[in-house]
């Protein structure tokens, strides 16, 4: 697992290396705070895409920053681990900023895929001046991290 978390310079140059031999990289970003069904179908979708899933991964402080103070609930670690557990994903790069712009400028996908309700678009400038596609999947009803820690904390033993 541990050989599909890499850092964003070893990314990059994986990424020029498949691009010469003719692959198609995707990519696809988020929190992946607490990992469900959602989670999981919209990766196998992303990846039908192309040939290379890459997915940038929100940091511990950028989720702070972004959502709560109280969240990531798992640490960035378990979360890289936790994805590059997944078949359907062949790398994993965790990203400290607040949205995956930069990232982007690195990797230059072919296509970035996000659900429709997690897409904010200020990727779609980024990923099509450098010739890329966004492509954006429908959510599957009720099946977000925010419902599920809705539904946890409603939970009383």
């Amino acid at each position: 697992m541990d050989s599909k978390i890499k850092t964003r310079e070893e990314i990059k140059g994986i990424v020029e290396n498949l691009k010469e031999e003719g692959k198609k990289i995707v990519t696809s970003n988020g929190s992946f705070d607490l990992i469900h069904i959602g989670h999981i179908k919209s990766l196998q979708q992303a990846k039908k895409q192309g040939d290379i899933l890459i997915v940038g991964l929100n940091s511990d402080s950028s989720i702070k920053q972004y959502k709560s103070p109280n969240r990531p609930i798992n640490s960035q670690q378990d979360r890289a681990e936790m994805l590059a557990a997944l078949e359907c994903i062949d790398y994993v790069t965790v990203f400290d900023e607040l949205d995956p712009r930069e990232l982007l400028k690195v990797i230059k996908p072919h296509f970035h895929v996000k659900s429709k309700s997690g897409f904010k678009g200020i990727e779609k400038e980024t990923v099509e001046e450098n010739g890329g596609k966004i492509i954006l999947l429908e959510d599957i009803p009720g099946k977000s991290t925010t419902n599920l820690i809705e539904k946890l904390s409603s939970t009383k033993d």
